[in-house]
């Protein structure tokens, strides 16, 4: 992991501005929210710039976004710097691989992946590949502990890598051919891979069951609550107690 900071100021566009179409979306982000709530828009919106630069933020377009929200500069700067959904600094123009370096997929070979992208890309993150094209990252969880080790590109996960499928995904990538998103080990989703594993006799045995039915109810003719749910049971109430100073006979 890494500190987060924008990138150097020779870096840096000297302006931004979003585009006719862009700046549309933009107003209709903002026009959900109601006034003095519409920096809630914030994260799409910074997320659109982002796109149109080309995969990451600079500072202009993050000035760009405050002034559009009526935000202080440090409040969208905060948002920006928190998420590593935003990238600081120029990226991969075809991907930037964001490798998960948590426990899960450490455990299941994300060390391989990382050491497959500082052979392919750059030896250090956040650094672009020779010829442009790609550039890479370790990050904290993405939510995929089930299919580890995986890693986020642009908006897509790939899961359940190898160091053999992650590098056919970066070849479809470099040959403007990106494979589909998802398990790379056919697999659906997080189901289990060779098929059911529990309750496997009573799914056979009812295979040829049929659902009972239950008495079609129109739509005007609500269900009655029976007479059981207006009952509301009450412990029976105990008599009084006598009064424990009285003296008895």
């Amino acid at each position: 992991m890494a500190v987060r900071r924008l990138a150097p100021k020779e870096l840096q566009p000297a302006s931004f501005a979003f585009s006719d179409e862009n700046l549309a979306w933009a107003k209709e982000r903002i026009a959900k929210y109601p006034e003095r709530r519409q920096a809630s828009a914030v994260i799409p919106i910074l997320w659109r710039a982002q796109e149109q630069v080309g995969g990451w933020l600079p500072e202009a377009a993050i000035r760009t976004v405050a002034d559009m929200l009526d935000m202080p500069y440090i409040r969208v700067l905060e948002v920006a710097t928190f998420y590593t959904q935003f990238q600081l600094q120029p990226v991969g123009k075809k991907a930037h691989v964001q490798v998960c370096g948590t426990t899960p997929c450490q455990l299941r070979g994300a060390s391989e992946l990382i050491a497959l992208c500082k052979r392919r890309i750059h030896h250090d993150p956040f650094h672009v590949s020779a010829d442009g094209d790609f550039s890479w990252e370790e990050v904290e969880c993405l939510g995929a502990c089930v299919n580890a080790p995986m890693v986020l590109i642009g908006k897509d996960t790939y899961e359940d890598l190898t160091t053999e499928s992650f590098g056919k995904v970066l070849d479809g990538l470099a040959a403007g051919k990106p494979p589909k998103p998802g398990p790379q080990n056919g697999r659906q989703f997080s189901a289990p891979i060779d098929g059911i594993t529990t309750l496997k006799t009573d799914v056979a045995a009812n295979a040829g069951a049929k659902p009972a039915k239950e008495p079609v109810v129109a739509d005007a003719e609500a269900k009655k609550p029976g007479e059981a749910a207006n009952t509301q049971e009450r412990p029976a109430p105990k008599p009084p107690s006598g009064d424990a100073t009285a003296k008895t006979s």
